[in-house]
């Protein structure tokens, strides 16, 4: 049977692998678990990360498409994962546990409508696929991690209860300056008030730029980074392996996505020398909520143990997440992450720099989306198959 259409009851009752029995730690999007007394905790911790497959027998995709994405939605579920993980830690905090069977919270359930597989969900694959359009890729064609992290962008942007920025730090650098801004708004509007009389005008509005709503006033915007890499080019480079394990261990870590067409995951930990993930090559039904909102969502989360994979086999094009709530949060990941780059064990996979370099242009100051011939160019970059790399000797 090909494992890209396998059923929700032939892989619940298959056969898997258990956790090994290892002392070696294991890392879980930054918690870290003895296998050999905590293995009730581990899977409890997987069990608890929300799990999007292939679904069948949904509406059409933009009334008349796709009624599933089997085949070809993988990555755009690997994006719904990572963003529903930052969702989770948003509103549930990252020590929330799902417990089968046991009325959830509403703050869960909200979260869970928005990936509902219908049009009107903020995050379901009806909105990622539409809105993939305006990034060139056509209803049903797969979706490389940078592609999904820049529609995710777009989206978030209309999910008023979550208010959460999403930067797609690009060019493998990431400016703090940048996303302070992004996540401060307050401190753009300060310094327009002290402009002259009629400056701080915005958009005809003679209210002036201080007149922001209450929400646009809080002290920080909690930020989803989302950072594209190419770690090689047909296999990934041995040098970057332990600053990969090492983004696991942060406290602010969202996991990685990743793969190539058909072939897509998402990684939330590591163990020894193999990858912990998610696998979203599954088909299942679709699930239509209750009348009262409450979903049947036992289908959402990884009942077996998790998959593992040897990291020399990750795909190099992947995206690393991180989530910070707070900016003393992200300030720690900064002072982390230069910690890291200071490391002799392994290559930095992205740089951190405090402000923006001269020969950068922020599509973000901007306001402005890549035309197509950039999101093609970017495309290329970080989502192309191996045949499209040549080494050339000198």
């Amino acid at each position: 049977m090909d494992a890209a259409t396998l059923t929700y009851d032939t892989l619940r009752f298959g056969e898997f692998e258990d956790f090994p029995e290892t002392s070696e730690p294991v890392w879980i999007l930054g918690k870290e678990y003895n296998a050999l007394t905590e293995k009730d905790e581990i899977l409890s911790d997987v069990t608890s990360r929300l799990w999007f497959t292939y679904r069948k027998n949904f509406p059409p995709i933009g009334g008349t498409g796709p009624t599933s994405d089997t085949g070809w939605g993988c990555m755009l579920r690997c994006g719904q994962m990572i963003l529903g993980e930052a969702l989770m830690c948003r509103h549930l905090g990252r020590d929330w546990r799902w417990v089968r069977g046991q009325k959830q919270r509403e703050e869960y359930v909200s979260i869970l409508n928005a990936f509902i597989d219908k049009k009107d969900s903020y995050y379901s694959i009806h909105q990622i696929a539409q809105m993939g359009v305006g990034e060139g890729k056509p209803i049903g064609q797969w979706y490389g991690p940078n592609t999904v992290a820049q529609v995710l962008k777009k989206l978030a942007v209309f999910d008023t209860w979550s208010r959460l920025v999403v930067h797609v730090a690009m060019d493998n650098t990431v400016v703090i300056e940048e996303i302070k801004r992004l996540c401060m708004p307050w401190l753009d509007a300060a310094g327009a008030c002290a402009e002259p009389e009629g400056v701080g005008e915005l958009n005809g509005c003679l209210e002036g730029a201080c007149a922001l709503a209450e929400e646009e006033m809080a002290l920080w915007k909690p930020l989803v980074l989302l950072i594209p890499l190419r770690l090689g080019l047909s296999d990934i480079n041995e040098a970057y392996i332990e600053t990969l394990k090492q983004c696991f261990m942060l406290p602010q870590s969202l996991g990685v996505i990743g793969g190539k067409p058909n072939s897509a995951h998402y990684f939330i930990g590591y163990v020894g020398e193999e990858l912990i993930y998610l696998d979203p090559h599954t088909t299942q039904p679709a699930v239509e909520p209750c009348e009262d909102g409450q979903v049947n969502d036992e289908t959402y989360h990884c009942l077996h143990p998790p998959c593992r994979m040897h990291i020399c086999e990750l795909d190099p094009s992947i995206a690393v997440g991180f989530f910070c709530r707070t900016e003393d949060e992200f300030d720690d990941w900064c002072m982390r992450i230069r910690r890291l780059s200071c490391n002799r064990g392994g290559l930095p996979m992205f740089e951190l720099v405090d402000s923006q370099p001269s020969h950068f242009v922020s599509v973000d100051a901007l306001n402005l989306t890549p035309d197509f011939s950039d999101s093609d160019r970017l495309e290329r970059f970080f989502d192309s198959e191996d045949e499209e790399f040549e080494i050339l000797s000198l």
